[in-house]
């Protein structure tokens, strides 16, 4: 299948550069643009493209927005592009499969295009096992496979308490062990079935089973108190979210 593309960048010459390369590329069949974040998601949902070029820095709504706001709606792969470095391990922590910094040379490029085209065809190495949901066209991971001591584990999903961002790592914690996989925060929250996992955090999923109660800290924000006593911070953009699937009414 022929790979559906779009370039988001508030500035022209860089968009059609991106947009030159991309047509190079005969696996690459659609190539879209946007010159705004709002534009972004909106095409985003509307088309579901397979491969976002995403610039960092746009007015009113910057790269980072759009993925937070897309939720489970992001792509398959995205790559951020952008003049500055140090927005990489943020990039990561958000779900990006690469980052461009400009300039960036043809070699650079396709070094990019050429990771996000296999995970486009081959998905992810570290979801062992899926099933699928009851959404159509929808899977969800049953065995994640994460590397420790010396050898493959499986877990299981519900084994998790809680998930936290590291470095360019995410961080499973399974009871009193943590195990570190090379896997974005978002990716995982796209693949962990949504009944079961929250995102009350850019940096923090958790298990709902392992949710005991919600508590007020002195600073007006919500914390989530989990059944092992493990206190984890909660945004506010967040909470909406989270509250129903406890059972709490948004009035709470």
């Amino acid at each position: 299948m022929k790979i559906r593309a779009l370039v988001v960048d508030d500035e022209p010459l860089a968009r059609s550069n991106l947009t030159v390369l991309l047509r190079q590329d005969a696996a690459v069949a659609i190539v879209q643009e946007c010159g705004s974040g709002a534009e972004a998601i909106a095409e985003i949902r509307n088309c579901k493209p397979d491969l976002v070029f995403l610039d960092v820095q746009m007015p009113e709504c910057d790269g980072f927005d759009v993925l937070e706001m897309l939720g489970r709606d992001l792509p398959q792969a995205v790559v951020f592009v952008t003049a500055y470095d140090h927005y990489a391990l943020r990039a990561f922590e958000a779900g990006a499969l690469d980052y461009l910094l400009k300039p960036f040379d043809n070699a650079r490029f396709e070094r990019a295009l050429g990771r996000a085209k296999e995970k486009i065809t081959h998905g992810s190495a570290n979801l062992i096992e899926t099933i699928e949901n009851k959404e159509p066209g929808s899977r969800r991971a049953e065995r994640i496979a994460v590397k420790s001591a010396g050898q493959v584990m499986f877990l299981k999903p519900c084994e998790i308490d809680w998930i936290e961002a590291a470095d360019y790592y995410a961080c499973l914690h399974v009871g009193s062990k943590t195990h570190l996989l090379r896997r974005s925060m978002s990716e995982l929250e796209r693949d962990l079935d949504p009944a079961a996992f929250s995102r009350i955090h850019r940096s923090t999923i958790v298990n709902l089973e392992r949710v005991r109660s919600l508590r007020l800290g002195e600073d007006g924000e919500y914390e989530v108190l989990l059944e092992n006593g493990t206190s984890l911070r909660m945004s506010r953009g967040y909470r909406k979210q989270l509250q129903p699937r406890l059972g709490i009414r948004s009035s709470s």
